[in-house]
C-alpha cells in the first residue's frame, strides 16, 4: 500500500522510483534529509521492502535501532536504489516479437491428468502388547 504523506516539493525535476530492502534483523529508520523543504522518514521492519519516489539527487540515510538509540549505519545515493523502468517497446502490443512481457506463464495449470485408477489398499500396522 503506497503511503504518500509528504509529496515531493514543487520545482523538483528528475524524480525517480527507488526500492530499499531491510536485510537485517533490526528495525531501521530510512530518512532523506538533503532535499530542502521536504520531509521523508519511514520505519522499515526486518525483511520489509520500501518503495519510494524521490528527486534523483536524494540521499537515503539508514539509521539502525538499538535499545534506546539509533545509529547512522549507511548513506546511499538514491540513484543506486533506482528501480529499472521498462522501455516503451516492452509495452508496445505491436512489437516485432509479438510476445506479452507480463503474461509469459499460462494462467491455469492442470494438477492431475492421470485417468487410471489410483486407489490402493490401506495397509494397517499391527500393535503388540508388552507386559
Amino acid at each position: 500500500m503506497a503511503q504518500i504523506l509528504d509529496p515531493l516539493p514543487p520545482k523538483q525535476s528528475g524524480k525517480i522510483l527507488c526500492c530499499y530492502i531491510n536485510a537485517t534483523s533490526k528495525i531501521q529508520v530510512a530518512r532523506i534529509s538533503n532535499i530542502p523543504n521536504w520531509y521523508f522518514e519511514r520505519v522499515v521492519f526486518p525483511g520489509q521492502r520500501l518503495v519510494f519516489e524521490t528527486p534523483r539527487k536524494g540521499q537515503l540515510e539508514i539509521h539502525t535501532g538499538m535499545m534506546a538509540s539509533a545509529i547512522l549505519s549507511d548513506k546511499i545515493p538514491c540513484d543506486r536504489l533506482m528501480l529499472d523502468e521498462p522501455s516503451t517497446d516492452e509495452f508496445d502490443p505491436d512489437s516485432s516479437d509479438g510476445k506479452d512481457p507480463f503474461n509469459t506463464k499460462p494462467m491455469l495449470q492442470l494438477l492431475n491428468t492421470k485417468t487410471e485408477d489410483t486407489r490402493k489398499p490401506l495397509q494397517v500396522g499391527s500393535f503388540a502388547s508388552v507386559d
